[in-house]
């Protein structure tokens, strides 16, 4: 059952790594790729949708990302998406298709781009502390039903600890990978 806990934490730490590592690749670094959208949200008929599910997305070429929605009212509502998003970009319509055109990254651009950097990172952080205090409570639930000993107890939320350490260097470790991306000019 502790055994079971432990694993269960780790699996959810891992996933937050995971999830910060998609996000991480969604910022961009002067260069255009498609996945740079999947985050934008539309609304669809009384739903929000991500961009690629309501149009195809493509690249141009190495600087601009081309959006071509499948039906014919949404291209207002895909270009204005594309404009709220927090990626700084500015779509211009051309009959049915939709072009994204990188900006070059001013250094204006780039700290802002860090500042969503470090808040991503933050944000992996809170999930993967969360992750271990429900796993303390869990613990202490199993103390309180007398199903472990304090020593146990005490012994598993020490490991978790370990690993929740060891999760939060690692994003540590990403964010300073991306910053230095992001800083080379």
């Amino acid at each position: 059952m502790l055994k079971e806990l432990k694993v269960n934490a780790e699996q959810k730490m891992q996933k937050s790594l995971e999830a910060l590592k998609a996000d991480l690749g969604k910022i961009r670094t002067g260069r255009a790729h498609v996945g740079l959208l999947d985050h934008v949200m539309v609304e669809y008929y009384g739903s929000m949708v991500a961009v690629n599910q309501v149009a195809n997305v493509s690249l141009g070429d190495a600087r601009t990302i081309n959006v071509q929605p499948y039906e014919k009212p949404m291209i207002g509502k895909v270009e204005k998406a594309i404009r709220d998003c927090d990626l700084g970009l500015n779509p211009a319509t051309n009959g049915d298709l939709i072009r994204v055109p990188m900006p070059m990254l001013t250094e204006e651009r780039r700290k802002d781009l860090i500042k969503v950097v470090k808040s991503e990172g933050e944000d992996a952080k809170v999930s993967v502390r969360n992750v271990r205090r429900d796993a303390n409570d869990a613990l202490k639930k199993l103390l309180k039903d007398k199903e472990v000993s304090e020593d146990e107890e005490r012994r598993v939320q020490d490991e978790i600890q370990k690993l929740t350490d060891k999760y939060v260097i690692e994003i540590d470790k990403m964010l300073q990978v991306k910053e230095a991306e992001l800083l080379a000019v």
